[in-house]
């Protein structure tokens, strides 16, 4: 991993290549990308009224917060555009929609005072997705759907690209293991880390190898944001992706995929020949 890639011109071959390889790529906000932080806002809005959402954890209850939370998570998997929306972003970007297959989003917040009751929001330490039973090939988008700064980002740690990690995650074969738990692990080294900044609506790609963390929250604000991940058919198939070298969940858990031109899951049996093999 050295390198952060801006507004790159790449195939998106070149550019999952590049992932697997451990480097980074940042866009600028596109215009998928602006329509689904619009829509998101606009939940979140709506629920909270005159509330300052990057301050509505010093006006609500925990309880209050969490029941607003929960709401706009459920609204906007449920809306019929945010599918819609994720098929121009992807192809604002060059994914070639009969191959690429997408998670529906995820509205993630980081609160400023640590983390609420259930776990919601909570400051995750250091991990790979794929401890997580993510397919080696899984790619992660990221996008700020308000302003934030440093002092509220996410970070990457680059020692870790190529350094395996003591970790229990042989565990997450078993898929009625609670994936917000995280595996057992040997002592991380968090410095040196990266952490991007880019406008609401910017896109960070990288690969669900990728050591990452989110860091404990001192701007005085929350932080919104939209998680996506996506897979390439061919990389299913062929069970390609990054290097495996600390993931021992053999399982892949493909089922919430869909196809991005077609909106369909990935056939069974293609679900069922993918299992990772750590080197």
């Amino acid at each position: 991993m050295n390198t952060i890639y801006f507004d790159a011109t790449a195939s998106d071959d070149e550019r999952r290549q590049r992932l697997y390889d451990g480097q980074i790529f940042v866009y600028s906000p596109r215009p998928g990308s602006r329509a689904l932080c619009q829509l998101v806002r606009g939940l979140i809005e709506s629920e909270l009224g005159t509330i300052d959402p990057k301050l509505a954890e010093s006006h609500l209850s925990a309880e209050d917060y969490l029941a607003v939370d929960a709401k706009v998570k459920q609204l906007f998997r449920d809306r019929p555009e945010t599918q819609t929306l994720v098929q121009s972003l992807l192809a604002d970007l060059g994914c070639d929609l009969d191959k690429t297959y997408f998670e529906i989003p995820q509205v993630r917040m980081v609160p400023q005072k640590g983390y609420l009751p259930g776990g919601e929001g909570l400051v995750h330490d250091p991990h790979r997705d794929t401890w997580y039973a993510a397919p080696m090939c899984q790619i992660n988008w990221w996008i700020p759907v308000y302003e934030f700064e440093s002092e509220s980002a996410m970070a990457f740690h680059p020692h870790y690209w190529k350094q395996p990690v003591k970790n229990s995650s042989s565990q997450f074969n078993d898929l009625k293991t609670d994936l917000r738990e995280l595996p057992d692990l040997e002592a991380i080294e968090i410095e040196p880390e990266i952490r991007v900044v880019c406008p609401v609506g910017g896109v960070i790609l990288f690969s669900g190898a990728q050591m990452h963390s989110a860091v404990p929250n001192t701007s005085g604000y929350s932080r919104y944001s939209l998680d996506m991940r996506t897979v390439h058919h061919d990389e299913i198939v062929s069970n390609g992706g990054a290097a495996n070298i600390d993931s021992y969940s053999t399982t892949a858990l493909l089922k919430d995929f869909l196809n991005g031109a077609a909106l369909k899951p990935l056939p069974e049996d293609i679900i069922a020949q993918q299992r990772k093999v750590c080197v």
